[in-house]
């Protein structure tokens, strides 16, 4: 039989009113035998997250001051939940259970995790489905890293009877019992790890949004969507910051070959977004898939006169970047030029350290360090048996009086990136965008 695994975000659970959206959805697949649900998210553009709420309770607690006021708070979303879809687990000592232990001193991971926790205990009495505690099946190793193996087997063997399950998101356990979390946006990774573990057919991700756009919608105006997109270019795209997909929730997936569809819950018969190994194309879609990209970047500029023949160099200038703790995110390079491009707002508290490291490590002529650039990547897996796809790139660059500071281009010829001044970020993404879709 078909199996479905559905990851509900925050929105999609935010009050009595959602829950019976997402039972409806349930309802119209039979395949969907496995939930995972975040904590409640805003209902309206003022509201509180319930995470936010947890994490103001367990900083008010560890400050010594007084955080029922706070506590009542998500107690009455719960409580409010549970009323107007008459439920009958005990949802009261769930809550007081929480209460006593974030009294006591609980740490901040286990604070955050009720969200999911105490939700999951609601949808699963909404839907009469069984409740998984994920810390149970969900394992971190003593560095608080994912044990993937582990968490595959024990998750797999909870789940081999087939019996329809809801198991909270964003959280696991350490070795010793503790709860530990994920980063902000984990439940995203634990349905992709329910998947992999139960050997999905799909991974449904129900969020607000009817899957990803070619363009960000502030920068361009109602940018084409995207329906179909393999997981090398949504990484490409999410690195860019061109994601509605915790990029850690890709991996999982993507090892055991299953394919992520982002939903509406809002519109659930929108086929939204499919990510896929190899993802189909037509003839009607653009040469590329789509366009992002990221301010605030500094290029470090290493000259040297004869450096193609000077054996170590490049290894040189990591090793001073590396000792620094500073990670990089491009080397352009040519003859007697190096360029090394890092976020600026993590090269600036090293910046005379690594250009002092350099110079003493290479003896180079002259470093040179250009600040507020912007990275932008154009990406289509259509752009490699399509001639000319440069050519219409910078052409469309130059109409727009645009000055191309750095260019890099993959083996995979996956993507194109480009590299301009932060003021002309925007003008870019719109001027790439209307050369290929509009």
């Amino acid at each position: 039989m078909k199996k479905i695994v559905t990851k509900f975000g925050g929105s999609s659970l935010a009050d009595a009113g959602q829950f019976a959206k997402v039972k409806d959805i349930l309802g119209m697949d039979p395949a969907r035998q496995y939930v995972v649900p975040s904590a409640p998210g805003r209902r309206f553009k003022d509201d509180d997250k319930v995470t936010d709420l947890l994490y103001r309770c367990h900083r008010e607690a560890s400050e010594g001051a007084d955080f029922q006021d706070t506590f009542d708070l998500i107690a009455a979303r719960y409580m409010d939940i549970a009323e107007e879809l008459h439920l009958s687990c005990d949802l009261g000592a769930a809550l007081d259970e929480v209460n006593e232990r974030i009294a006591g001193g609980a740490g901040a991971d286990y604070c955050a995790s009720r969200g999911e926790y105490l939700n999951g205990l609601l949808l699963a009495d909404y839907l009469g489905w069984r409740f998984l505690d994920a810390a149970k099946v969900v394992c971190f190793d003593e560095h608080g890293l994912l044990d993937s193996e582990k968490t595959n087997e024990v998750l797999g063997q909870a789940l081999a009877d087939g019996v329809p399950t809801v198991v909270p998101g964003f959280y696991g356990a350490m070795p010793d019992g503790e709860v530990h979390t994920f980063s902000r946006g984990g439940s995203d990774i634990t349905g992709a790890i329910v998947s992999r573990a139960v050997c999905a057919d799909v991974y449904e991700n129900w969020t607000d949004v009817s899957g990803f756009l070619m363009a960000d919608p502030r920068i361009v105006q109602n940018p084409r969507e995207i329906g179909s997109i393999t997981y090398q270019e949504l990484r490409e795209l999410s690195y860019m910051g061109a994601s509605v997909l915790h990029e850690d929730a890709v991996f999982p997936v993507h090892r055991a070959g299953i394919p992520t569809n982002i939903r509406n819950t809002n519109n659930p018969g929108h086929p939204g977004t499919i990510i896929s190994l190899t993802a189909p194309r037509c003839g009607s879609q653009p040469t590329i898939t789509g366009v992002a990209g990221r301010k605030g970047f500094s290029v470090i500029s290493v000259e040297k006169a004869m450096m193609n023949s000077e054996k170590g160099f490049g290894r040189k200038v990591l090793q001073v970047v590396e000792e620094c703790g500073l990670s990089f995110e491009h080397l352009p390079t040519g003859i007697d030029t190096m360029c090394v491009v890092a976020a600026g707002d993590q090269l600036e508290p090293v910046r005379e350290e690594i250009i002092s490291g350099i110079v003493r490590e290479t003896g180079a002529d002259t470093i040179t360090v250009h600040d507020n650039m912007s990275i932008i990547a154009t990406v289509g897996r259509g752009m490699v048996n399509n001639c000319g796809t440069a050519a219409r790139l910078f052409s469309a660059m130059s109409r727009a009086g645009i000055n191309v500071r750095m260019i890099d281009q993959g083996s995979s010829e996956l993507s194109i990136i480009v590299g301009v001044d932060d003021c002309d970020f925007e003008r870019t993404i719109r001027a790439i965008y209307d050369e290929f879709v509009s």
